[in-house]
């Protein structure tokens, strides 16, 4: 799991920014947000403009040049923060990341360093503490440091690596064989399993991770009955009375189709459905085809959701047992301890990331009412 997260020098995040799953409190209620010690779920709130998009991607940032799970065109642009290069004009303007893994008992670190979301100057990795991986990109191959412990594993053309701008560490966990219950293969499945996406627009499917292409995006649900069934009843949940259908068109291709409520008419599902359940349909279509994710983020997720869908799916999402969720929201509706709890959500400005249970002096309990807090100026921003 993702234990802690930390940026800087990334869009607009100036100076270092923290995300620690680890501050968890000793609240006796929505235990099921948490797992092995660790917040399992939570949602980000800031006004607009406060970069809660923007530190979603730099969490992910990881997937970008770690894995082959590339991301959609366009959400890397203006990669580093304007302020630090006017302010020191004689330094590398660089990005900086820090992420924290903890397995059962292993605790692994990895930092690094970018001047683009494709140049990479500097990583680092640590496990239990011990400096296993340490090298500058650009400086020669006995500059650099690899742990007895790793040496021996790593392939020897690991060397030619430190002369290329992708990650090293990359090239030598594609050229490495370790055992299932290795700590650098849990990091790597974690990382490639990671998954963040967005439904905005009238036709945008945006995502990160976890696969390499969503070619079967709109016909995964044509061959499949069961999932055909289950969406149906997602909409049913929602509130939507209209029936789906899998037909055939004028070139007898499959298409999925939409029947009003009065049962009369027959037409093109994503051409006749609403902002609202094509984002519905988006969130089924990674829910179902991306079953082992390790990390879900999903940005400004209910903002075609009517407020009680809206807990619905939170619901839903914080009860998966092996996923951790983040979500980001300007919906104060689910500011509720029904669903969460204080240490789950979190409120970003312009200098820091921080919990609704640290942003205050108020002792916060199960019966406090969260959202009346947050608008009546409780929690300090």
């Amino acid at each position: 799991m993702l234990k802690r997260f930390e940026v800087s020098g990334f869009k607009n995040f100036s100076h270092n920014f923290v995300l620690d799953f680890s501050d968890v409190r000793d609240y006796r209620f929505n235990e099921h947000c948490i797992k092995n010690g660790l917040l399992k779920s939570g949602i980000i709130y800031g006004k607009n403009s406060s970069g809660k998009s923007n530190f979603s991607l730099a969490i992910f940032d990881i997937v970008t040049h770690f894995t082959e799970n590339n991301a959609s065109p366009g959400l890397y642009g203006n990669y580093l923060n304007v302020t630090n290069g006017f302010n020191n004009p004689h330094e590398v303007n660089v990005a900086k990341f820090r992420y924290t893994f903890q397995f059962d008992k292993d605790e692994i670190v990895y930092a690094y360093t970018k001047t683009s979301s494709n140049t990479l100057l500097f990583e680092q990795l640590i496990v239990n503490g011990n400096l296993a991986f340490d090298g500058a990109y650009g400086s020669m191959p006995n500059e650099r440091i690899i742990d007895p412990i790793y040496k021996e594993s790593f392939s020897p053309e690991l060397n030619f690596a430190f002369h290329k701008s992708g990650s090293a560490l990359k090239f030598a966990f594609n050229n490495t064989a370790f055992e299932d219950d290795h700590p650098l293969y849990k990091m790597m499945i974690y990382v490639s399993r990671m998954l963040w996406f967005r439904s905005f627009g009238e036709r945008e499917n945006r995502y990160i991770g976890y696969k390499s292409d969503a070619d079967d995006y709109y016909s995964f649900i044509l061959e499949d009955d069961s999932a055909l069934h289950e969406f149906q009843q997602l909409l049913s949940v929602a509130g939507i009375k209209d029936t789906v259908s899998v037909g055939t068109d004028a070139d007898g291709k499959k298409k999925l189709y939409t029947t009003p409520a009065n049962g009369i008419g027959l037409m093109p599902f994503f051409g006749a459905a609403s902002s609202g359940t094509r984002a519905l349909y988006n969130f089924f279509y990674w829910r179902k085809t991306a079953p082992e994710t390790s990390l879900m983020v999903i940005d400004e997720f209910d903002a075609y959701y009517h407020f009680e869908l809206s807990e619905t799916i939170v619901d839903l999402l914080s009860k998966l047992p092996d996923t951790q969720i983040l979500l980001t929201s300007h919906n104060t509706n689910l500011l509720t301890n029904r669903i969460m709890r204080p240490d789950c959500f979190f409120i970003l400005t312009s200098e820091k990331l921080t919990s609704f249970a640290n942003a205050t002096s108020r002792e916060l309990r199960e019966g406090h009412n969260l959202e009346k807090l947050y608008a009546g100026g409780e929690f300090s921003e």
